[in-house]
């Protein structure tokens, strides 16, 4: 049964929920407003979302509040270079009837905080991936379904790389968003200063709970698309493959590899759910265009002539718009 009687009465509780989610991470959460819309579309989305920052930067906060606000079950996994893929998704085991009986892992749960995934070696990076594309397990040979809504919120420290297993790009594929958090201006630095150094407690409330995000997850693919922004994205995406027919010059100079077709999946739904948390009922170009950098960053490869003249993948995105 639907929670609401029409698509556009969704949309604009979806809206509402959206604003007053804002509101209360804002109680913890100092600035980074285009992180947190990214973290909250991605969910809306039924994406899964990779957060890079330097330490420090508050990204397992940000995950644990979010959870707060949303009501959902939170698990979070400490990725390491000694944790096997059983010690996410679960194990056999041998119980005192002499039978075996399978122990549910953290990932059964309804966000799943991946803290610094690269710090595991592939094979453990894999368990998760499998989760976070299928939403099931398989363990001893059978199917075990994960909770409905799930989601991967993966952090990642770009600075260390002695010791650490960066994802490939089939992997970094599933992520729909890849999110870069940068340091914060020095007046909320102060803010956060401020709160984190005093005795003061902040109460949450809880917005929404997982019947309302799976219904905001079923609107989000109803929302009608135009053609023309339909088509939009997807020459978006085709035009950053250096060997396909519409590739630009400077595209073929400065990328070895282009986005897929998943790219341009994201790139829809994601422009659909950032119209309908900006009040409107269909994403146009604009739309499209707002989440083009998280979602496209991850999956274009940058040529040597683009790191000699330094520039960086987000650029090379602005200049497809």
């Amino acid at each position: 049964m639907s929670l609401y009687r029409s698509d556009v009465e969704a949309a604009d509780a979806l809206k509402t929920a959206y604003q007053n989610i804002r509101t209360e991470i804002a109680k913890v959460i100092v600035g980074q407003d285009e992180v947190v819309k990214s973290v909250l579309i991605s969910i809306f989305s039924n994406g899964h979302c990779l957060l890079v920052g330097v330490p420090g930067l508050a990204k397992t906060l940000l995950v644990q509040t979010i959870a707060r606000v949303l009501d959902l079950d939170f698990n979070r996994v400490q990725f390491t270079p000694d944790l096997m893929p059983s010690d996410i998704i679960g194990a056999e085991i041998l119980g005192e009837d002499r039978h075996f009986k399978f122990i549910k892992g953290p990932i059964f749960s309804n966000i799943i905080l991946a803290d610094e995934i690269n710090r595991t070696p592939p094979k453990t990076q894999a368990a998760l991936l499998e989760a976070m594309q299928e939403k099931a397990v398989t363990a001893a040979g059978i199917t075990h379904k994960l909770q409905q809504p799930f989601f991967v919120l993966a952090t990642q420290n770009p600075i260390e790389q002695e010791g650490t297993y960066p994802l490939p790009e089939a992997q970094l594929d599933r992520f729909m968003f890849n999110v870069t958090l940068g340091y914060p201006t020095f007046a909320e630095e102060l803010q956060v200063v401020k709160n984190t150094t005093s005795t003061s407690k902040v109460e949450l409330s809880k917005i929404i709970g997982a019947a309302e995000i799976v219904a905001f997850q079923q609107l989000v693919r109803n929302i009608p698309v135009s053609d023309n922004v339909l088509e939009y994205a997807v020459k978006m995406v085709a035009k950053t493959r250096p060997q396909g027919e519409l590739a630009t010059d400077n595209v073929k100079r400065f990328l070895n590899w282009g986005a897929g077709p998943r790219a341009s999946q994201y790139l829809v739904l994601g422009a659909k759910c950032h119209a309908v948390i900006s009040g409107k009922y269909s994403p146009d170009i604009e739309d499209v265009q707002a989440v083009a950098k998280p979602i496209l960053r991850h999956r274009i490869v940058r040529s040597y002539h683009a790191e000699a003249e330094g520039l960086s993948t987000d650029q090379i995105i602005e200049q497809l718009f």
